[in-house]
Parts: structure tokens; sequence; C-alpha cells
């Protein structure tokens, strides 16, 4: 649980034993520990998400006053929502230090409605491919501004939408580079007393941090993402730098080690497909033999154009085959067009780049004229 910032600086947090923390603080102003846990029901369950001292109905009358005194919730600032014509919500929500974050919910006609969260401002991943790597990165969230991107999307937009039944850590940053916050707030999501999403449909999202994607497997029992987007190093170290320090060999054999300890456990691979440079027959075929012996699922994503970018997306035709190809392996694959992108809500779209942006790397020679020259 968190009281989303007390006055003191303490940031109060469950992971796994509920409010064992809370208690502590509780049992510190003198009160009994079980208050903690009425509290966190009214913040996280019960589908209450109170988000202020007023909204927190049935505690004892001098149990609020003290956490008037002695806590001071901290929710997002709404800024802005903007719908696109395909019925995605981007949400923008103004931080206590005047940064902008930005969180998108996707309805779906068979009943799923999915919340994108951001665990960052920015990212420092930068992947060429992305408008929020433009961005650099400007700072982790907190667990409790994690968490809150889901506590309210649920209060904004449950009447218009439906129950949302989906979270994807896919917004603006690099999830794992943030792992302990991500972890907490997770945590908070899948709590049976809390927002209570199953950990199946709570997914996490990486580029290929491999220390930290090892603990998040051990740590947690939600589900992961691994974003590949290329079948060979020389073009994953361009698109992906993390490529330079996690080579394509290591992450799938850390990933393949791994899995064969977690039972009924399928990593999502994310393929985002940039016309000419990772779309070919050849990228179909080595992309079954780096996933051969991992239980997964491959999603291909089409690519979002944006300001600045030089890559085009690849024609549907072109992902049909390309998935066919990998279907007839017998792979488990989809594709995933795109959605809410006429409002820059859709993969890679989000954030702001300011005036200084990270760096667009040196285009490989044999990419060159694919992309016109650029370089």
């Amino acid at each position: 649980m968190f009281f989303h910032l007390f006055k003191k600086s303490v940031h109060v947090y469950s992971v796994n034993t509920h409010c064992s923390i809370e208690e502590k603080w509780v049992y510190s102003h003198g009160y009994r520990p079980g208050q903690a846990m009425m509290l966190w029901k009214r913040m996280y369950g019960n589908n209450i998400w109170a988000q202020h001292v007023d909204e927190l109905e049935g505690l004892n009358k001098d149990f609020k006053k003290m956490l008037n005194e002695n806590a001071e919730f901290k929710a997002l600032a709404l800024k802005e929502i903007r719908t696109a014509s395909d019925g995605t919500r981007k949400i923008l929500f103004t931080l206590d230090d005047g940064l902008v974050i930005e969180t998108v919910v996707i309805p779906c006609d068979r009943g799923r409605t999915t919340v994108c969260v951001s665990s960052q401002v920015g990212c420092a991943m930068n992947c060429q491919f992305c408008y929020t790597g433009r961005m650099g990165l400007r700072r982790h969230l907190t667990a409790a501004e994690i968490a809150e991107q889901a506590v309210s999307a649920r209060r904004l937009l449950t009447d218009e939408v439906g129950s949302i039944t989906n979270v994807v850590f896919m917004g603006m940053g690099e999830p794992l580079h943030n792992i302990d916050n991500v972890i907490k707030a997770a945590n908070i999501m899948v709590d049976e007393q809390g927002l209570q999403f199953s950990p199946r449909k709570v997914t996490v999202s990486t580029s290929g941090l491999v220390p930290q994607l090892k603990r998040f497997l051990h740590e947690s029992n939600c589900a992961l993402a691994v974003s590949l987007n290329a079948t060979t190093d020389e073009v994953r170290n361009w698109i992906m730098p993390i490529n330079r320090k996690y080579k394509l060999d290591l992450l799938l054999q850390t990933l393949q080690e791994e899995l064969r300890l977690k039972k009924n456990y399928k990593v999502l691979f994310e393929y985002v497909m940039l016309e000419g440079i990772n779309d070919s027959d050849g990228d179909a075929e080595r992309l079954i033999e780096l996933v051969k012996g991992i239980p997964c699922k491959i999603n291909l994503i089409s690519f979002n154009p944006h300001s600045g970018s030089f890559f085009r997306p690849t024609k549907e035709e072109r992902m049909i085959e390309f998935r066919n190809t990998i279907a007839r392996a017998g792979l488990t694959v989809f594709l995933r067009l795109s959605r809410g992108d006429d409002q820059m809500a859709a993969c890679g779209q989000l954030g702001k780049p300011g005036t200084i942006q990270a760096p667009l790397l040196r285009v490989p020679q044999q990419f060159q004229m694919t992309i016109g020259g650029s370089s």
C-alpha cells in the first residue's frame, strides 16, 4: 500500500506481506495495525480507490485526523484525455515536479480492455524506432505513481469503456530499468486485497536487461514480454543499443534456462516490423530458429511513424506473409495493428522530446539505401 507521500518523505508500500510496513507506521502513531489494512482496501480494493482523506469512509475519525496531519495523498493530477478515432484513450498526468506521463486505455470488442502504464518519464534505452526514446531518461516513477495510473484509469474510464481487465507495462520507459518500483506496483495490481488483476493479465515488457529479467522471473508471477525486433546482432545493435551489452544469444539462452523452472509459463516476444530492415523471408526463418526451445507467443507489431523517424511500417500484406511463415513452423503468432495512432497513443509514440534529444545512431551501410541515405 501507498499513502502516496508522507510529509516526512517516507514511502510506505506492501510487497506480498500486505501491510507489514504500513502496520508499523500506523502502530507508531498509536493505532491498531488493522487500521492499515482498512486504509489499504479503501485505496486499492473494493472499487473505492480513494484519492483524498475525505473519501476514506468507514475509518475511525481520530485515525483520519492523524492521516490528515501526518500523511499527504499524492494522486496523479489529470491534465488531459485524448480520444482516438478507434476509441483508444490517451491520458496525460502531471506529476508533483511538473513532468508529464502518458497512460493509454485500449478497449477491445472481445470484452478485454487494457491499460498501458508508464514506468519512467522518458527512457534511457534509445531504441531508434521509439519516440519515447528521443526524450532520454528524465526520472524513474515511484511505485505509487505507477500503480496510480491503473487506479486512475479505472476511476476515470470504467463507465465509458467497461471493466479494465489487463495491464501492460509498455508505456513510457524501460520497466526493468526501474525494477524495484515496477515489482512493487505489479504486486499491488495483483494483490487479492488490492486491484485484483490476474498475474497472467499483468504483462511487464523489457528490451532485454538480462540480470533484471532473471530477477523479475524469480520474484514475480506476472507475465513477461521481450521486445526482440531483430534477428541478428548487427541489426539489433543499431535499432536497440541495449543489445551491445546483452547480445541475442545471451538474452535467449537466459530465457530458455529460466523458463525451464516455471511451469505453464510463456514469454511474449514483441517484434516491431520495419520495412526493409527486419521483415525479410530470412528474418522470418531466423526468428523461428532463435525462439526454438523457448515456450512463447509472438506479436508482430506494426511500426507507428512519428516525427524525426526515418523508418517505414511494413505493409500489411508483407506482415501477413511473415506471420504465415512463422505459423507454419508451429509457433503461436499474432498480428497487432496500430491502435490510437491518430492521437500519438500507439506503441512507440508516447512522450514529448525536448530540445535536447537522444542521438540517432549511424545507419549500417546495408540499410542506407532502404531508408533513403539517412545516417
